[in-house]
């Protein structure tokens, strides 16, 4: 008798004991993650008055796959309430703005350079993972203008095959280092599978001119909110005042890739 109370102790305790990894799971589960704000309300973390309206489906034009050479765009034709918000290498070290971009499902387009990137992969995967696209911004931080054709395609074919050997990331649209392009470039990108340039309009802060800073945003324009090399302070602080602007005119943020 007194072995089978031993026996049933000893059963009670093996089913009352948790295993230490199921342990571990269940601490982490209870912690509250940044994205469950209180009431379910992350557009508050970040000042947001209220959360991003979602962008409309974009009528998309009709014809321009007929064309032998992409486009140069700084917006995109449309009357939807919409603006892109475009970023150069360095948005990824900014861990609070990958936080942002997860929590508020931020539609932004993030363009590379390898040779600046450099180790730095690990944490553009996780930019990506929160929902940021990737796209291609060539191998080198020089102009592609005036070169030869067979310098500028390696310079776009070869980000475009380093971005998807290192992030499974395709690519189909290219913003040409410092902006400089010529018809070499065009048509080097489309031999690179390119659908359009993406040239950009200066984020617009308050207090200045018509055509400068402060003028309010316009349907389709397609905003560098960080550009590389520009020193980074914090980049989620910079969006967040960016959305509120937007938000204040009655505009939201669109992914640039829906509409082209």
């Amino acid at each position: 008798m007194v072995a089978g109370v031993l026996a049933a102790a000893l059963l009670s305790g093996c089913a009352q004991s948790v295993d230490p990894i199921e342990r571990l799971g269940r601490k982490a589960a209870q912690r509250v993650h940044p994205t469950h704000a209180p009431h379910g309300r992350p557009y508050r973390r970040w000042g947001l008055p209220a959360p991003l309206a979602p962008a409309p489906r974009p009528d998309r034009p009709t014809g321009r796959a007929e064309k032998r050479l992409p486009p140069v765009l700084d917006r995109v034709p449309t009357h939807d309430k919409v603006v892109f918000l475009t970023y150069d290498e360095g948005a990824e070290d900014d861990p609070r703005f990958v936080a942002m971009v997860r929590e508020l499902r931020l539609p932004v387009s993030v363009f590379l350079t390898d040779s600046v990137v450099g180790p730095g992969y690990a944490r553009v995967a996780r930019l990506r993972a929160a929902g940021a696209v990737i796209q291609n911004r060539a191998l080198h931080d020089a102009a592609l203008r005036g070169r030869p054709y067979d310098e500028q395609r390696a310079e776009i074919c070869g980000q475009r095959d380093r971005l998807k050997a290192r992030l499974g990331a395709p690519t189909r649209l290219l913003r040409p280092p410092r902006g400089g392009y010529d018809r070499t470039t065009l048509k080097a990108a489309a031999d690179c599978g390119i659908k359009a340039l993406i040239l950009w309009r200066p984020a617009r802060g308050p207090g200045a001119g018509r055509r400068g800073r402060g003028a309010p945003p316009h349907s389709g324009d397609i905003v560098l909110a960080h550009e590389a090399g520009r020193p980074l302070a914090s980049l989620a602080v910079e969006t967040a005042r960016l959305l509120r602007r937007i938000q204040a005119r009655g505009f939201t943020v669109g992914r640039l890739e829906d509409y082209l």
